[in-house]
């Protein structure tokens, strides 16, 4: 049949100059990244961990120490110190110590546990020094500052040291999870095209994107808050997503090939169908980190920025970057594709797969859909709140020090309430003392006009639910009945009131998170399907995935399956979670129906449709799900239990997605709407813009 040749994409275009052009766009990205790696070593970056949460009560004691008493604004460390026979016995020793730290760097002062009132237990065998640092003491000196005390200790005398400073200073990046993650990824891809060089190709491609967006990220950091765990995390992201995309069009330039297209036809119709994929569900992923922006949670702003600046630069280098890299590689990847083509029958396997699903549709979407509702129900008892030493690693400096505090002193001294009175405190002591799970109070103390600080020590830890509920009586039973008598104006913070503060403002805002992102992204995919169904379905198919891996997570680390350190699910955790596999849904779901909706436009045949679209697309999408899985899996090894709880998360997400909704439950539920799963109310059809995914066979594939 001879059909006319109309004018070429702008991906198809982007894909020719990127052939003609390849050493130019392989240099080009050489460049970027060699001039903005260097740029950000140069400039440095400035990491800022920024929880405020305006108008809560927990922000607002922050505020009252910043006006009132600004000398308090450095953090501080505290040196505990332990001996059987008692530490006063080693006060020598510990002077010397102490003196020796007080020369160190940044270290503003240091107040003496035996002139220190409460500072040395009862029974005497433990006492803490408390070190003042200047604010924004670099790692470097923290770093010291461990080593000067840990240098100490021998001859019965114990030395470790607590404090967030301590904890940032031990914790650092992924460690080695990025690199384990892409050598098990490039396992993956030698497996599947049986070529290094194949293999090497999506990984070189997500390698350059990430290391471009680390840089900018640092350089980014001097004029947007950005928190210190922005770059293990969107390495986390940016290098499954960039394999991810890489893949996906590798996959369809291989298709190409197998179906008698030379290299720059395969590569320019690749660029212009699972290309367009490509940039249509990195956009549904940047939607819904923006999405983060409505919670409007201090260091998420920074993170959603960070997360989704990773996902442009990666699709940039898949459309650019990829044919560049497939032009100077591709005559000796060709070979290699056509000699593997001879020995298998391409996706005959998951062609019988739709088909029984097919057969079977009501068994096929009941048992998985029952299985993740059971996995997501663990989800409803989470408990939100910030880790602390308590969940740190046994051997860490700052688990030894906690857990001799809570020794020496009861659980509630590593998690005290902070209490803000302004006016009379006189009789403020006495009603908190006697207040149920407060094991002890420290007098008030002035600090300016008025106002004055105490200290209120819990009988429970500070992860302890009881904890919460003693910040939740304080602030709901006791300090009103007290203002009420007084006049005065009270407020409780601390760390356990600000992880309260911080799940109470998640709760409020998430509907309206949850709104922005799945409305935006559910007229996306009806404007691109011109389907009702299609983007109801995905909606609620995704938000089933993210409740199964938030259920799991809670699971592991919230109740301590496998012999994990049980407690609490970091606070942003659940939220970032949800805005980075809502996206990443999205592309399998994309990815799966972009091609069921081609079948459908040549055929109308809504079970063929079905079937064609899972043989063409299931194994690309679980190969890249496997990718996705060992990439987030690797960060469970990371020392960070923030980076652990958001790789299983991810990971969970990712397996239960791919291989159980796009396999099973979407196969079955394309089935039950059949032809009604392409239907679109008309006055939405005018409505919506006409958005293209499916390559045109008229357009672009000569030259």
């Amino acid at each position: 049949m001879n059909t006319p040749t109309s004018a070429p994409s702008r991906l198809t275009r982007l894909a020719a100059w990127a052939q003609r052009r390849h050493w130019l766009a392989l240099g080009l990205w050489l460049v970027v990244l060699a001039a903005i790696t260097v740029t950000s070593q140069v400039v440095g970056a400035d990491y800022h961990d920024d929880h405020s949460l305006p108008g809560t009560e927990s922000q607002q004691v922050i505020e009252t120490f910043e006006e009132h008493a600004p000398a308090q604004r450095g953090e501080t460390v505290q040196v505990v110190l332990a001996h059987d026979q008692g530490v006063t016995a080693q006060r020598d020793r510990v002077d010397a110590l102490l003196a020796e730290v007080s020369r160190l760097p940044h270290v503003a002062g240091v107040q003496s546990p035996f002139t220190t009132p409460g500072a040395v237990s009862p029974d005497g065998t433990v006492a803490y020094a408390t070190v003042a640092l200047d604010p924004d003491t670099p790692a470097e000196d923290v770093r010291s500052l461990i080593e000067t005390g840990q240098s100490a200790a021998g001859d019965g005398l114990r030395v470790a040291l607590g404090g967030d400073p301590v904890r940032e200073a031990e914790e650092g990046g992924g460690g080695a999870a990025e690199g384990a993650g892409i050598l098990a990824a490039l396992v993956i891809l030698v497996f599947m095209f049986g070529s290094l060089l194949a293999a090497a190709v999506p990984i070189v491609t997500a390698v350059l994107a990430v290391g471009s967006t680390i840089g900018a990220i640092a350089l980014v950091s001097w004029v947007v808050d950005m928190p210190s765990y922005a770059p293990p995390l969107m390495m986390l992201v940016g290098i499954g997503v960039g394999i991810d995309y890489a893949l996906l069009i590798f996959s369809r330039y291989r298709s190409e090939l197998l179906s008698g297209r030379d290299r720059e036809q395969a590569a320019r119709v690749a660029l212009d169908t699972a290309g367009r994929s490509v940039l249509f569900a990195g956009c549904t992923v940047i939607i819904a980190l923006l999405g983060l922006l409505a919670l409007g949670l201090g260091s998420l702003r920074g993170v959603a920025f960070a997360v989704a600046l990773t996902v442009l630069v990666t699709m940039a280098a898949s459309v650019t970057l990829l044919p560049a890299l497939l032009t100077v590689f591709g005559r000796r990847i060709e070979r290699r594709i056509r000699s593997r083509a001879s020995r298998r029958v391409h996706g005959q396997r998951w062609r019988a797969l739709a088909g029984a699903v097919q057969r079977r549709p009501v068994v096929s979407l009941v048992v998985p859909v029952a299985l993740l509702g059971a996995l997501s129900l663990p989800a409803l008892d989470m408990r939100l709140g910030f880790a602390d030493a308590g969940t740190e690693a046994e051997g860490s400096t700052t688990r030894e020090a906690y857990d001799l505090l809570a020794e020496g002193f009861g659980p509630g001294v590593n998690g005290p309430l902070i209490v803000v009175s302004e006016g009379d405190s006189g009789s403020l002591r006495q009603a908190v003392e006697s207040t149920p799970g407060v094991a002890s109070a420290t007098p008030p103390q002035s600090l300016s006009g008025g106002v004055s600080t105490m200290l209120v020590f819990p009988d429970s830890a500070p992860q302890d639910a009881a904890t919460h509920e003693l910040v939740e009586r304080l602030r709901t039973d006791v300090l009103p009945d007290v203002a009420e008598r007084t006049g005065a104006s009270y407020l409780v913070g601390g760390s356990v009131a600000a992880a309260d503060d911080f799940a109470g403002e998640v709760s409020e805002r998430l509907p309206l998170f949850i709104l922005v992102v799945v409305g935006l992204s559910a007229l996306l995919l009806a404007a691109v399907f011109r389907s009702l169904l299609i983007p109801l379905k995905a909606a609620v198919l995704n938000l089933l995935s993210i409740g199964a891996s938030l259920g799991v997570v809670t699971l592991v680390f919230g109740q301590g399956l496998f012999g994990v350190q049980e407690g609490p699910i970091e606070a942003f955790v659940p939220v970032m979670i949800f805005a980075i596999v809502f996206g990443l849904s999205m592309d399998y779901e994309v990815f799966l129906v972009a091609r069921m909706h081609e079948e459908w436009r040549r055929t109308r045949d809504a079970a063929h449709a079905v079937r064609e679209g899972l043989a063409g697309t299931g194994g690309v999408i679980t190969a890249a799900a496997a990718i996705m899985i060992v990439v987030f899996g690797a960060f469970v090894l990371s020392p960070d239990r923030m980076l652990q709880q958001f790789g299983l998360g991810l990971a969970v997400a990712v397996l239960l997605d791919a291989f159980v909704i796009r396999c099973l439950i979407v196969p079955a539920v394309m089935r039950l709407f059949g032809e009604r799963a392409w239907w679109l109310p008309r006055r939405l059809d005018r409505a919506l813009p006409n958005v293209r995914l499916e390559h045109d066979e008229r357009v672009g594939v000569s030259s």
